[in-house]
């Protein structure tokens, strides 16, 4: 495994920005959906409607992926997608404005914040569970028939990995050796179900032997170990040698959804997520090491804050889409 000072700093710190651009985004965004919520929570209220799922504590998995891509590449995530987008270089503004709601998202803002789309940076997400796993795959074709080297990452959460389509993507893909990356967070709970009685492995990289592919199982609190083995499998798709399963073992800092009250999560459990923060590991790894000092990332904090700052001040300040556009971008089918 290469050690951390054998990594440019130059990327180390990429590292560092895009984990604490993510976690600072995510913890503004929440402080917004609650506005209009409470006392009593209400879940229509406010200025971001609808559900909001935060990936804080998974930050590692998004960026220790992602760095290793290119704009061509594609990345299919869950309904909890903000870390792969950003990570995937999606437009903060306009991504924002999509989760409010507003003309200038996306999509004009009729996806919200499960059904992100940005066709420049190839990057898509959906509120389907184990929805990424067949489009992933669709992606590793045609990049086959073109006898182009782009790559498709698929991203799943442990529950999805208990859905068919995960063993029909997976099956495919080994067998047409599509370059085809299959990531699977685990977060230990899906939804409110723990791991345990819902899966007959202790590890979903086991399963990859089932299909004849490479699995590893990494600790996402350690974001180098998650940025090494997420380049051995790029390479190996690029070379046109078939697929790879990644588990990603992470640690939820919060509920499944913004105002899940977790009575099912023992208390230890939460504590135990807040020892194995990813961004405060490696902030820490980093200062340790003397890698960085605290006036450098004290910089880019301030940087992201105000990046950050501006694409909430955009999606605020932006227009909601006009009635007429409800009849827009509709399909319907008939004899």
């Amino acid at each position: 495994m290469e050690k951390v000072e054998e990594i440019p700093k130059e990327t180390l710190l990429k590292i560092y920005k895009t984990m604490h651009k993510i976690r600072t985004y995510e913890e503004t965004l929440a402080k917004w959906y609650y506005e209009g919520k409470t006392p009593r929570f209400d879940i229509s209220a406010g200025p971001i409607p609808g559900e909001l799922h935060l990936s804080s504590g998974q930050e590692s998995a998004a960026v220790g992926v992602c760095l290793h891509l290119k704009p061509e590449d594609a990345v299919v995530g869950t309904h909890r997608a903000h870390h792969f987008a950003i990570a995937k270089g999606v437009d903060l503004k306009k991504m924002t404005a999509e989760i409010f709601g507003k003309a200038t998202g996306l999509s004009g803002g009729k996806g919200g914040h499960m059904h992100l789309f940005d066709a420049y940076q190839n990057f898509s997400c959906s509120g389907i569970v184990g929805a990424s796993f067949p489009q992933a795959v669709g992606v590793g074709i045609a990049a086959k028939l073109k006898g182009e080297d782009y790559v498709a990452v698929a991203v799943g959460g442990d529950g999805a990995a208990n859905q068919g389509t995960f063993h029909e993507a997976l099956n495919l893909a080994a067998i047409w050796k599509l370059p085809v990356i299959f990531v699977i967070e685990d977060n230990s709970w899906a939804i409110s179900v723990p791991k345990e009685k819902s899966t007959a492995v202790s590890k979903n990289s086991e399963r990859a032997a089932a299909y004849g592919v490479p699995g590893v199982s990494v600790d996402g609190t350690d974001v180098i170990a998650v940025y090494e083995v997420a380049k051995e499998a790029v390479e190996r798709a690029r070379r046109g040698e078939g697929p790879s399963l990644i588990e990603i073992k992470v640690y939820r800092l919060r509920g499944h959804f913004e105002g899940d009250p977790q009575h099912y999560r023992p208390k230890e459990d939460l504590e135990l997520a807040k020892q194995k923060d990813p961004l405060l590991n490696f902030e820490k790894l980093l200062l340790e090491k003397g890698i960085a000092t605290e006036e450098e990332l004290n910089k880019i904090k301030e940087e992201n804050v105000k990046e950050v700052q501006e694409a909430i001040d955009f999606a605020v300040n932006s227009p909601y889409p006009e009635p007429e556009e409800a009849l827009k971008g509709v399909f319907a089918g008939g004899e």
